[in-house]
């Protein structure tokens, strides 16, 4: 998936065939939908821009403090026995659950790069 990235904000890159456009909407922001679109890259990257300056130019018009993406925090279910093989392991190791997840995804994430 291709992404795009302004001011702290990252969008998405979709593409639909009947309407011949590109579309996307910023990630990880689920009470604030921000959504863009072009008939060509070019359209779609100032499209972009324009719907995150707007929204930043809104939320300073209105006193609220913009929402930032991704807040880190992440709240996931698993099964009883994972989260117990987690315990153990992160208390051998000295380090808290969080931390042992943490670790495990950005191990994750580098195999990926």
């Amino acid at each position: 998936m291709e992404t795009l990235k302004y001011k702290g904000y990252t969008g998405s890159v979709d593409f639909s065939v009947e309407d011949n456009v590109l579309f996307g909407k910023v990630l990880g922001m689920p009470k604030a939908s921000i959504t863009f679109e072009g008939t060509n890259v070019k359209e779609l990257l100032e499209d972009f821009h324009e719907a995150i300056d707007d929204y930043l130019r809104e939320c300073e018009e209105r006193g609220l403090t913009p929402v930032k993406p991704f807040s880190g925090n992440l709240n996931i279910r698993i099964p009883h026995k994972v989260h117990e093989e987690i315990a153990i392991h992160s208390k051998s190791e000295g380090i808290s659950i969080n931390a042992y997840i943490k670790n495990a995804l950005e191990r994750q994430l580098k195999m990926r790069d």
